[in-house]
């Protein structure tokens, strides 16, 4: 099949918003050099000449019933999985067709790792983990840094948290990468100003997982970048627990993990929802909303998990007579026809049993 007429960066963009993409932006492999080969994307497509990265906002109102403390699934599963794991792979899939019907061999890469040779919370090599097909290889799989990525290809910057920070959305956004071996004209690196250093991330991160005074500086596509000293495994510990006294959760027994993701009761109360308020104060982002997200005067509600909790009048009153404990639904569903007792063979379901299939 002849191809009369290469693809241009408009109409690759173009495609990419018609698909669901909110932002995009294109940089040339060559803005990868310098990083170690166990996160340098070339090594997964070597002929790949640009790189297209796409961002998908994370809508305001799936942080709201954090924010209120009356609703935690929506962020774990609207703000960060479906995303991550749904829609962005959507968008992909058309994009990577588009791409194919113009003659462009392309990688689609969504955000959700699992994989990595690499610890992505500690950065150590997994010893024993997997080895090169041959010398000169980094060993599977290769880590790309979705951040990195949306960096150079210039969609805004790194904030003092190392969130990123976006002119249109601030910290509100997940990314997806494709890889492809049309060379397209790039986007120039972002040279904006977003964060201010108000350090509103670090006041308001109950895991005490990025630090005031220390920082990190290192040079990617060519810029020298700075960020905050960030504890990882705090950063994680805070999102899944609510804080180092799990303050910021109130949930006494285990709370699900929806789509294979952490809990995020923190709700990122620091990185994304202290700075997205601060940002919304000051007008930094494009995109605006007609009431602010958050009302002069508010503070940040904690739980005292110190000592029991007693079920209030109300509840007691409104639930007489049908109330259970936490792990009744959890119990049933391990005994149930398709609980795990029952793909085990421990007991026997209806069918086995004579009742109705």
């Amino acid at each position: 099949m002849a191809y009369e007429k290469e693809l241009d960066a408009a109409e690759v963009k173009a495609k990419a918003r018609e698909c669901g993409a909110d932002l995009v932006g294109i940089a040339p492999m060559d803005r990868w050099e310098g990083v170690d080969m166990q996160h340098d994307p070339r090594y997964i497509f070597p002929g790949a000449k640009s790189m297209i990265v796409f961002g998908f906002r994370i809508p305001r109102g799936s942080l709201r019933g954090v924010e209120e403390g009356t609703h935690f699934l929506n962020f774990s599963t609207m703000g960060y999985a479906a995303l991550n794991s749904i829609y962005g792979p959507m968008v992909l899939w058309e994009m990577n067709r588009f791409m194919e019907d113009h003659g462009y061999e392309a990688v689609p890469m969504a955000n959700v790792g699992g994989g990595e040779a690499v610890n992505p919370l500690t950065g150590n090599f997994r010893k024993g983990w997997s080895r090169p097909v041959k010398p000169g290889l980094p060993a599977p799989d290769v880590s790309v840094d979705f951040r990195v990525a949306a960096f150079l290809a210039g969609l805004g910057e790194f904030g003092y948290s190392r969130a990123f920070l976006t002119p249109e959305f601030g910290p509100r956004q997940r990314f997806a990468i494709m890889l492809t071996d049309a060379e397209l004209e790039p986007d120039p690196i972002y040279t904006g100003h977003i964060c201010d250093r108000c350090m509103e991330c670090v006041r308001n991160c109950h895991g005490n997982a990025i630090s005031s005074t220390e920082t990190v500086k290192t040079t990617i596509g060519g810029v020298e970048v700075e960020w905050a000293k960030r504890d990882e495994l705090a950063c994680s510990r805070a999102g899944r627990e609510g804080g180092l006294k799990r303050e910021l959760s109130p949930f006494d027994g285990n709370y699900p993990r929806k789509y294979g993701y952490g809990l995020a009761h923190e709700g990122a109360c620091g990185c994304i929802r202290a700075c997205m308020v601060h940002l919304e104060r000051r007008a930094k982002m494009t995109h605006r909303f007609r009431n602010p997200f958050r009302k002069e005067g508010w503070t940040q509600w904690e739980v005292d998990h110190s000592r029991p909790y007693e079920l209030p009048e109300e509840v007691l009153r409104d639930y007489a007579g049908n109330i259970e404990s936490h792990d009744a639904y959890t119990n049933n569903n391990i005994n149930s026809n398709y609980g795990t007792k029952a793909a085990a063979g421990l007991i026997h379901d209806n069918a086995s049993s004579g009742g109705v299939a």
